[in-house]
């Protein structure tokens, strides 16, 4: 039986459900994309006969505080951006499509893994893409002459790492084995990557394939790594596990062992022996009294001599 705490434990582990890790991802992503909406409409009803000065109004004033610049002098002033572009979609349809492919992958390697991979690969491969892509844009001529784009967001990143993480680990898993026996998991990834890399913008072309196959690499080292022992996402679920025990008061106190507590350093035996009452034992009592008197009985003894006696015996 699981104690108070550890209930507490695994409920917030997997947020109540055990999908819960994907639902959180998706969560964040649709209530960025609501918020950005909300002020993309906005923008359009301030400038409705300029297209163009909308959408640049719109990227000016709201998306910036959201996705990831593309000079690294613009990410010194919005340092959270290198977190956030990871949620951001500013397209339904592309929204749409992320979290659809996400939640695919995601929960076959939660399947093959458990839930507490997921969030941790996820911003592997979104952080490492962004780190490279802003490497590239910056130190690259040819990149920053051919991308037009301000900024640089999506979830396609970590998407990836997931869909390559999962495959890397069971390529052959099947999916809907009614149909002959299943597609193997290889075939739905290499799907995904055609599809994926077929709708990077011609603006982003060359940069972007190389942004989305560092993410499918970081995926695929992952896994890598768990094999020969090294399990990247520890320092993560370490650092969220101490961060949300900082004010939970059903947490164990520092120092403090339960097991120690509850049963080595209790007043009380954790249990009490019953001996067995039997003719001869208490021949053997009696016999004792008559010899050393009744004060050299133990208190075993006495117990047993008075539950002989109501007892009848």
């Amino acid at each position: 039986m699981k104690s108070s705490y550890e209930s507490s434990y695994y409920k917030r582990l997997s947020l109540n459900d055990r999908s819960g890790t994907l639902i959180l991802l998706i969560a964040i992503s649709a209530i960025i994309f609501v918020v950005l909406g909300f002020f993309k409409a906005v923008s359009y009803l301030n400038f409705y006969t300029e297209k163009e000065l909308a959408i640049q109004n719109f990227n000016d004033t709201v998306l910036v505080w959201f996705a990831m610049p593309s000079g690294f002098n613009e990410l010194l002033y919005k340092p959270w951006t290198f977190l956030t572009h990871a949620f951001t979609h500013t397209e339904f349809w592309l929204l749409l499509a992320n979290m659809l492919w996400l939640w695919s992958f995601g929960y076959i390697l939660q399947n093959l893994t458990g839930n507490r991979k997921i969030i941790p690969l996820y911003l592997y491969g979104s952080l490492i893409a962004a780190t490279v892509y802003l490497l590239l844009i910056n130190m690259v001529p040819a990149f920053r002459q051919t991308n037009t784009e301000q900024f640089y967001y999506g979830a396609s990143a970590g998407v990836l790492a997931i869909a390559t993480a999962a495959t890397t680990i069971a390529p052959q898993y099947r999916l809907l084995p009614m149909l002959n026996g299943g597609i193997p998991l290889w075939i739905l990834t290499a799907i995904y990557l055609v599809v994926d890399f077929a709708t990077i913008p011609v603006s982003g072309a060359g940069l972007g394939h190389i942004v989305h196959l560092v993410a499918a690499l970081t995926g695929f080292l992952f896994i890598i790594l768990l094999r020969k022992g090294f399990d990247g996402s520890d320092w993560m679920n370490n650092l969220y596990d101490w961060f949300i025990n900082l004010l939970n008061p059903d947490k164990p106190k520092k120092g403090e062992s339960i097991k120690e507590t509850l049963f080595y350093k209790s007043t009380k035996q954790p249990f009490s022996k019953t001996p067995n009452l039997t003719q001869q034992r208490i021949d053997n009592i009696l016999d004792k009294i008559n010899q050393e008197g009744y004060s050299a009985l133990t208190q075993e003894e006495k117990e047993l001599l008075n539950r002989a006696s109501k007892e009848g015996l």
